[in-house]
């Protein structure tokens, strides 16, 4: 069965707990649909997990797009949400509501994800009002990583965490079907999980959350260039990469690759008749 915005908020009825990871490519979407994920998030972590970026503020609107029309071919059925970039919602609601409505149109997604709180819900409510179903996300907020002094855990103190429930509340008043509450404490948000009617999905937020998002790359083993504390590495897909490439470099110099069993075969009276084709 298709996964809908309607089944996530069906889920948290029945206490069913909700599974997303990230995607960016057909190939890999595939994998993960067929596995039974109920989500795929085109996260804007694309930047630093397929381009090379320092961090997310890179992504462009087009980048999502391309990435996101991948995954959708890849999928059959969990909900696909693409991330809106940096800038993509922040210069006015008529321009967020066109640039959410690309993601759908041209990409496929079928909902998208905003970073941020009360500042931007006259951006979210238009959207919505537009047709475009709204994944919000609190916490840490990595496009706004310079403003919050770095990759740190938010809401430890009374003023972070007062801010933290007022957003949520905030953020469900305007009509969003789901939050992404990302590198919280996890007392605080099992307390939001339990005190909102819509799921509350966690990164870095503990288990007392409605469901668990992670990057593909970070489950797998295959990004190395950062290790967060909440990632669980399942296998190390990663390291097997490696291996299998120095092995086939090897194979490749020493000439025991490829084998017969690699090669096309034809008749070889073929291949003299041309060669004495050529010579005359």
């Amino acid at each position: 069965m298709k996964t809908t915005t309607k089944t996530f908020l069906q889920s948290k009825l029945e206490n069913k707990k909700l599974s997303m990871l990230t995607a960016y490519d057909y190939t890999t979407a595939k994998l993960i649909d067929g596995a039974g994920v109920d989500a795929i998030l085109v996260g804007d972590s694309l930047g630093m997990v397929m381009l090379g970026y320092e961090n997310t503020l890179s992504v462009t609107l087009e980048d999502m797009i391309y990435h996101t029309k991948a995954v959708k071919r890849g999928v059959e059925r969990a909900l696909i949400v693409a991330d809106m970039p940096f800038m993509s919602y922040h210069i006015s609601v008529g321009e967020s509501i066109k640039n959410a409505g690309r993601l759908l149109k041209e990409g496929g997604a079928e909902a998208v994800k905003i970073e941020g709180g009360k500042d931007f819900i006259p951006q979210i409510e238009g959207i919505i009002k537009a047709g475009i179903p709204v994944m919000g996300h609190l916490g840490l907020t990595p496009q706004s990583i310079h403003k919050l002094g770095g990759y740190k855990v938010q809401g430890k103190r009374i003023e972070g965490a007062k801010r933290l429930l007022e957003d949520a509340y905030a953020l469900q008043e305007s009509g969003v079907f789901s939050i992404v509450l990302e590198c919280v404490p996890h007392i605080l948000s099992e307390h939001i999980a339990k005190n909102l009617d819509i799921p509350v999905i966690g990164i870095g937020a503990g288990g007392g959350v409605d469901g668990q998002i992670l990057v593909y790359a970070d489950v797998f083993g295959m990004y190395e260039n950062v290790r967060p504390k909440f990632v669980k590495q399942y296998v190390d897909i990663g390291a097997k990469m490696k291996e299998t490439v120095k092995k086939y470099i090897e194979e490749v110099q020493l000439g025991t690759f490829p084998e017969e069993v690699h090669s096309y075969k034809m008749d070889e009276g073929i291949l003299e008749e041309l060669i004495r084709e050529y010579i005359k």
